[in-house]
């Protein structure tokens, strides 16, 4: 290996850097891919964690962008294995007094959605209805904006971002200032009935939109009505989506290193030429070298502060990670699925993709992230949970049922390594005793085994920062052409030939491949490549 040179080479084998060397090897580049694990995908994966075949998507789990993604539709990855379902009955909310449940249903049963949220308020359906109407109608304006670098300011429009999300106010119809205001009072403005106030403030949290920080509403309207309820499931575990896009990048010609992780990225002459692995092996790049490993690791670990402007240092230092997207996970081995008191007025309940559990109200959501976000643990262990075994049997062994969940919890950094080991020993018996007021048969003996993933786990296994799944908050001052800061928000870096393509890029986060796409296109601008992946149908 250390005799080779390659065209490009790429840091960290997560989906994004797939991405970005799958498209270049496409255009006739020689690339490799150097990944720290013994396996490429990185929250991407699926665990036996609890016992022997039960599948556990601890972190990556709902596959909302496979409409839009465009590696997805270039590659073919259906042929490859990543084959999905999709449910259904989308996203719920049980209760404990087994009140009427709210269900949201999938694009083809907005019927079924409107009836459900009247049992509450005919007023909330019919807008809840509307709204997402016009969501749809609009998705092509949103998947361009997912999969097209971020605009950046000019004289003419300083301020691209307020202009993109003053325009998403206008195609849905409702005024301009909710985008200044916070995900909560946007809720709050929209819906009266408390009960979906709870679930949609849930549905928000766990896409990474703080409830309570001001000039969100644009992105809690994107989390809501766009992302939301456009949930895939990936058959036999979202490893197979990992997987698919490694055998495409394979078949492209691409080179993958497990187990070799990257210690530096070589700059001679002011230009980064290779890297360096943590044996002493260095490889050399003709053409580009693009990271997938977290920004300050990148920049002031691999590249290193004397290679840096002083401007550049400072921003790196500066960005932030968390709290609004730090997530905690919990797997329960099951004899029997959840059997919610609320199934008895409508019982799709028992058979919906994401249920929230452990939640009353609407204070109670807001409780419990107000913990989180000052670094206790939640005392409400309430969560977001699904079943996968419901709809594809290979999750788990004949007659049984693998469920997860994720809790939105303090960063890493808030607790000791002994204070979360503590936490895994006991949260998940806090959280089944919850469980069983809203399920009455979630008791001791309908659990097989359990398992709990920690935020500090998240960011030493997966290198998560702080168990961020954005690799970086989503902040106003971190967010479309000031993501991760504006100098660096074009995918380029201050160093020729050293790109960024990880979630702390825009778009973010999440199973989209959206920061690997735009950093490609930079990339092949620079390289003066032909715009192969242009298509009339799609437009991006």
């Amino acid at each position: 290996m250390s005799t080779k040179e390659y065209d490009g080479i790429i840091v960290g084998g997560g989906h994004n850097g797939i991405t970005l060397g799958a498209y270049a090897a496409r255009a006739g580049l020689k690339v490799a891919v150097f990944e720290r694990r013994h396996e490429e995908g990185s929250a991407i994966y699926t665990s036996e964690c609890t016992a022997p075949g039960f599948l556990h998507n601890l972190h990556a789990q709902f596959m909302e962008f496979m409409d839009w993604m465009p590696f997805y539709q270039d590659f073919e990855l259906e042929k490859l294995g990543a084959r999905f379902l999709y449910p259904k009955a989308q996203a719920g909310i049980t209760f404990s007094d087994g009140r009427p449940p709210i269900v949201l249903y999938n694009t083809e049963h907005l019927d079924l959605s409107h009836k459900s949220i009247s049992v509450y308020s005919k007023q909330d359906a019919d807008t809840y209805v509307d709204l997402r109407q016009k969501a749809l109608d609009s998705e092509d304006a949103f998947s361009m904006m997912m999969y097209s670098p971020p605009v950046q300011p000019d004289d003419e429009d300083p301020d691209p971002g307020n202009t993109s999300a003053l325009a998403y106010m206008e195609i849905l119809g409702l005024p301009r200032h909710y985008a200044k205001g916070s995900a909560r009072s946007l809720i709050d403005h929209l819906f009266e009935t408390p009960e979906l106030r709870a679930l949609l403030y849930r549905m928000s949290v766990e896409w990474g939109c703080p409830l309570e920080m001001m000039s969100f509403g644009t992105v809690a309207l994107l989390a809501v009505f766009f992302i939301s309820v456009n949930w895939k499931l990936m058959i036999g575990g979202t490893h197979n989506l990992a997987h698919a896009m490694v055998m495409a990048g394979v078949r492209e010609g691409m080179e993958f290193y497990e187990s070799s992780e990257v210690k530096n990225i070589l700059v001679k002459n002011g230009r980064a030429v290779g890297v360096r692995l943590a044996d002493g092996t260095e490889v050399r790049a003709s053409k580009f070298v693009a990271s997938n490993a977290d920004l300050q690791q990148t920049l002031l670990g691999m590249v290193g502060e004397e290679n840096l402007s002083p401007l550049w240092g400072k921003r790196a230092r500066d960005f932030k990670c968390g709290p609004s997207c730090v997530l905690a996970s919990t797997g329960l081995a099951l004899h029997e699925a959840p059997a919610y008191k609320s199934a008895r007025h409508n019982p799709d309940i028992n058979r919906t993709f994401y249920t929230v559990v452990g939640f009353d109200t609407p204070a109670e959501v807001l409780e419990y992230c107000r913990d989180a976000e000052v670094g206790r643990i939640p005392g409400i262990p309430g969560a977001g949970t699904w079943v996968n075994s419901l709809w594809d049997p290979t999750y788990a062994p004949p007659g049984k049922h693998s469920l997860c969940g994720w809790f939105f919890f303090p960063k890493a950094s808030t607790h000791t390594r002994a204070e979360w080991e503590e936490v895994r020993a006991t949260y998940n018996d806090r959280f089944l005793e919850r469980f069983r007021r809203w399920a009455p048969n979630m008791t001791p003996d309908n659990v097989i085994a359990k398992y709990f993933y920690t935020p500090l786990d998240q960011h030493e296994e997966m290198r998560m920062v702080e168990g961020d799944f954005m690799n970086g908050a989503m902040r106003p001052d971190q967010g479309g052409h000031f993501r991760p800061f504006p100098e660096a928000s074009n995918y380029r870096t201050e160093i020729p030939n050293l790109y960024l393509c990880g979630p702390y890029m825009h778009p973010g986060g999440g199973a989209n491949a959206g920061p690997g796409y735009c950093a490609f296109k930079v990339v092949a601008e620079d390289l003066g490549l032909e715009p192969f992946w242009e298509t009339n149908e799609r437009g991006y």
